[in-house]
């Protein structure tokens, strides 16, 4: 298993999410961000079922930058509560990895 984590957030649109994956990329908290726009989202919240068109951000990262990734993500994001899902890389090209490694240092 490799210290690499894929971590997925949704945002309400395009311009956040670029803004916030722009910052966290900045600040050396993930390597890199893919933005995958008109993910539609069917979720439960306040009592009530909403669908929503969504952007989808996944972020790799290292899992030594997690922490700072998930904190600042929590404090920019506009949701109360946004999805903030790590899963660890099994395996993958050893000189990709190493780059999210090198690249995401808090």
């Amino acid at each position: 298993m490799t210290e690499v984590l894929l971590v997925f957030c949704t945002f309400p649109n395009a311009e956040k999410a670029r803004q916030i994956g722009t910052h966290l990329v900045a600040m050396q908290y993930a390597a890199c961000v893919n933005l995958l726009p008109g993910v539609e989202s069917i979720y439960r919240w306040e009592g009530k079922v909403h669908n929503e068109t969504e952007v989808l951000a996944v972020f790799k990262t290292a899992r030594i930058a997690f922490a700072q990734l998930s904190g600042e993500l929590k404090k920019l994001h506009p949701y109360d509560q946004p999805e903030i899902v790590a899963l660890p890389v099994a395996d993958g090209d050893a000189g990709y990895l190493g780059w999210v490694t090198d690249q995401a240092r808090p």
